[in-house]
């Protein structure tokens, strides 16, 4: 059996097909995508902009409960940057309980569907009780994440992380020890893992190494080795170049910055995802976009860090792939991170549609800022996750987003413009509808959990923040 859906403007990847009618199998895969309407089954109308769910590739699920606990300053703190921000962070993280943390992941992953996004890669690495302990159940940090991602419906790809020092040449913090591992009993939480795919056709499972500074480069290369051994075509994430401070620590400890040091010690791949990657050199750049791997941009965690401004319009240029994620989580919109990126260049830039480019072969072809954004990273999301969406066309999971013309922002708009409208123009959040791997999860705005959701993260706060 299977269900048609006719959508009165449907993204495809060369254009819209108004209406478009696509066809969802029982098993939540697009069969067919025509612009003619079936003469054999009814179809279901939609009205509005049927786009492609995005994939979130970068999230620390629980830091969403620092949101908005951190902007103080003292004469104790009077510079604060990320490494003052991370002393907070570990604070709370002392009091974490496996269900606050299911109960914050839960409250996040519901934003993130009602945003639009309908995958998320989790890089995930408060493994043990506080102390460093592990759990009875080793994977038990990692099961609460697996339970939010299956109580809202989101795809999720987890990527447990390694983490092993507190710097280079450095002992881990008290308080890193909740996130430590050996690299063998990491690649058994990766096994353990694995096998919860079998009651969980959503998940996938990746590997996260913290960044060069938390793991030496013989574990890094025993975790890349073990986990291709297990999975050759598992997806590969690493935090790495986020501030200044971090590049001069791996070039003194390594000899090299840390993206170069990575594209002449790993063999970088599409398989891969470097998280941030804030601060290149010319020569990074290009060797980064030449890899094939991704760059992962968080554009408002980053903003609110003050990392400073990823080099957008050069890496775009040298034809890199590059995706969104949501990080620290101060903000889950799609649209605001995407609105982030691209504001914050023209702000440095001083000019305006940095990332749309004119083809001069087509003088009358138009660049469209909105459309640019959202189709890089839907690409750059897809190849980050692994979750078989990123495009509605045959044989991908059905992840549908109606967005509603009757919004305030899209209000007037068509196919040529909605996606500039949803991006660059207007605060109401458009998104109306939400299918992942064809389930609807959010019907006029509504998912049926978000009460009890949202009812467990105050409970959770209130315990954290007493």
């Amino acid at each position: 059996m299977s269900t048609i859906y006719e959508v009165e403007h449907l993204h495809q990847p060369d254009g819209w097909l108004s209406p478009g009618y696509v066809e969802v199998g029982d098993d939540g895969i697009i069969l067919s995508v025509s612009g003619t309407k079936p003469e054999t089954k009814p179809v279901e109308r939609l009205k509005g902009f049927g786009v492609p769910g995005l994939s979130n590739l970068h999230s620390h699920a629980f830091q969403r409960a620092l949101a908005g606990r951190t902007e103080f300053v003292t004469t104790a703190r009077a510079e604060d940057n990320l490494w003052t921000w991370r002393k907070e962070m570990y604070r709370m993280v002392d009091r974490l309980t496996p269900e606050d943390y299911e109960a914050i992941a839960a409250l996040v992953y519901l934003e993130m569907l009602q945003f639009g996004m309908t995958a998320v890669c989790e890089f995930h690495y408060v493994h043990h009780l506080p102390g460093g302990e592990p759990h009875a159940n080793a994977a038990e940090m990692s099961d609460r994440l697996v339970a939010a991602a299956a109580h809202t419906g989101l795809g999720l790809t987890l990527l447990p992380v390694l983490y092993a020092h507190g710097g280079i040449g450095k002992k881990l913090e008290a308080t890193q020890r909740r996130f430590a591992h050996s690299v063998d009993d990491y690649l058994k939480l990766i096994e353990t893992l694995r096998s919860r795919r079998v009651a969980n056709p959503r998940l996938r499972v990746g590997v996260a190494l913290h960044s060069l500074r938390a793991v030496t480069p013989d574990e890094a290369r025993a975790a890349l080795a073990g986990m291709k051994a297990i999975d050759p075509d598992a997806r590969l994430h690493i935090h790495v170049s986020e501030t200044t401070h971090e590049v001069a620590e791996v070039q003194a400890g390594l000899g090299a910055r840390p993206v170069q040091w990575l594209l002449d010690n790993v063999g970088l791949s599409p398989d891969w995802c470097l998280v941030h990657a804030t601060h290149l050199d010319a020569s990074e750049i290009a060797g980064l976009a030449a890899s094939g791997a991704v760059a992962g941009i968080c554009p408002l965690t980053e903003a609110t860090m003050g990392d400073g401004f990823f080099p957008l319009v050069e890496y775009d240029a040298a034809g890199g792939a590059w995706g969104i994620g949501t990080d620290s989580h101060y903000c889950t919109s799609t649209a605001e991170e995407l609105r982030m990126l691209e504001c914050g260049k023209r702000l440095e830039l001083r000019r305006r549609n940095v990332i749309a480019r004119p083809d001069s072969a087509h003088p009358e072809y138009e660049a469209h800022t909105g459309r640019v954004l959202f189709d890089t990273s839907l690409a750059g999301g897809e190849q980050a996750s692994a979750q078989g969406g990123g495009a509605l066309v045959a044989g991908r999971r059905a992840d549908l987003v109606m967005l509603d013309p009757d919004s305030n922002p899209l209000l007037g708009h068509g196919p040529r413009t909605v996606l500039d409208a949803w991006i660059l123009g207007g605060t109401q959040n458009p998104v109306r509808d939400v299918m992942v791997a064809g389930d609807w999860v959010i019907r006029d705005g509504h998912h049926p959990g978000a009460a009890s959701i949202r009812d467990a993260y105050q409970r959770a706060m209130t315990r954290l923040v007493q």
